[in-house]
């Protein structure tokens, strides 16, 4: 609803002012032809019912909820009458001179409710009704009375057909955003997943297969659940899982810190709560380790708190990545550096390894099996944060990956576009 009146609402209001307006307009020419009537008080008695009725029924043409159809038909009805009482007023003489009828273009607001309310159909209709009765008027077609009736018609149907136009793109757009909304909220809930419930099952899987016996079981079980929720997250199809704790999304499980399972190490962390600013620094740090090394500006480097958990996460699913796909030229595990930047319109962090490299082609095929680290929980992140990812891979000298926060105002203006 509220969708509709913004595209109708203005179109009400001046059809309100039209008709106050055309009102005094059809008094002025009575007052000013007052001698020249044939029944001058009849004429006085039919304007002062169409005066009454204009200023009584203001608040009904303010808007399309409270301007009926049965009320659009009184209001054509009185229209008409209008202008079939003009011969029993006027004199012989006007009328074949061209003279106005008595509601004159007042009658066109009639015609013009139609074609809002109901569109160009309805508008034809009320036109045809409104030049039938100025044909009969006139007593035949004359040349002005013609011009007047094509005028109107023509406007109508223009008004209602573009009504009718706006409309269908204002439900175009408020389904498109819809779909924008899900698939949003969908992407939201496959970094959630891939950053809690899938890394916990490949996990299981490891350490059931490393344990052996019945842990082994267990680990072939949580491998399929693994591989069948990745096929509902690659496919769209999200299940509807708890979201990790409140406030900006967690580091959580993934983190590559978190070498000795889930919420150990400084990789599970509880994001920051929602409407604060947060130092990214204290964030980061959590990240530092043996193999991690952390550079950061002398300075807090401020971001609210859900853009600094988010950029959080995704330096998280950057490292899990070093740690799982990574290995330096011994087959040990590759070294990670991190480095803060606070630049004066962004927040920038990198992420660098000395692994091997990622081979042309791997991230897409990576995405077409369901595997969303990239796609989902570094690109998506950072997407909606208003920033970019850019990942540089060179085969034999490693990975980097540059994620770009805009600060606040250039944060938001490129999310509104």
């Amino acid at each position: 609803m509220a969708a509709r009146m913004s595209v109708e609402q203005p179109l009400w209001s001046a059809l309100t002012a039209y008709r106050v307006l055309t009102m005094g307009y059809a008094l002025a020419l009575y007052a000013h032809a007052y001698d020249e009537y044939a029944h001058p008080l009849g004429a006085g008695a039919y304007l002062a019912v169409l005066a009454v009725w204009t200023l009584a029924t203001v608040r009904r043409v303010s808007s399309a909820e409270r301007c009926t159809l049965p009320f659009l038909t009184v209001d054509l009805t009185i229209a008409v009458t209008g202008i079939l009482v003009t011969p029993l007023v006027d004199t012989a003489e006007r009328i074949e001179a061209g003279g106005p009828t008595l509601p004159t273009i007042w009658t066109a607001g009639a015609v013009l409710g139609f074609a809002i309310k109901k569109g160009w159909r309805w508008a034809a209709g009320a036109s045809a009704l409104v030049g039938a009765a100025n044909v009969v008027a006139a007593g035949g077609f004359a040349q002005d009375t013609v011009h007047n009736v094509l005028l109107v018609c023509i406007a109508s149907i223009a008004i209602g057909y573009v009504v009718e136009v706006a409309r269908a793109s204002e439900r175009t757009l408020a389904r498109a955003l819809r779909i924008e909304a899900a698939t949003r909220e969908r992407e939201r809930l496959a970094r959630d997943i891939h950053d809690s419930v899938l890394q916990v099952l490949a996990m299981v899987q490891r350490r059931g297969a490393a344990i052996g016996g019945e842990a082994a079981e267990l680990g072939r079980m949580a491998g399929e659940q693994e591989a069948a929720l990745r096929t509902l997250v690659s496919s769209g199809v999200v299940p509807e899982v708890p979201a990790p704790r409140a406030g900006a999304a967690a580091v959580g499980h993934g983190a590559f810190a978190a070498l000795d399972g889930p919420g150990d190490g400084p990789g599970a962390f509880d994001g920051p709560e929602n409407g604060a600013t947060c130092d990214v620094r204290a964030l980061l740090s959590a990240y530092a380790g043996p193999q991690v090394s952390f550079a950061e500006p002398g300075a807090p480097v401020p971001l609210p708190a859900t853009a600094a958990g988010e950029l959080a996460a995704a330096v998280g699913a950057a490292l899990d990545n070093v740690r799982k796909h990574a290995r330096g030229p011994a087959g040990e595990e590759a070294q990670a550096w991190i480095l803060l930047e606070d630049e004066p319109d962004a927040v920038v962090v990198t992420v660098r390894d000395d692994g091997p490299g990622i081979p042309p082609g791997r991230l897409e095929d990576a995405e077409a099996e369901g595997r969303m680290g990239v796609a989902l929980s570094i690109r998506g992140r950072l997407r909606d944060l208003g920033g970019t990812a850019e990942l540089v891979s060179v085969p034999g000298q490693g990975t980097e990956v540059e994620l770009r926060v805009p600060k606040d105002e250039q944060r938001d203006d490129r999310r509104d576009r």
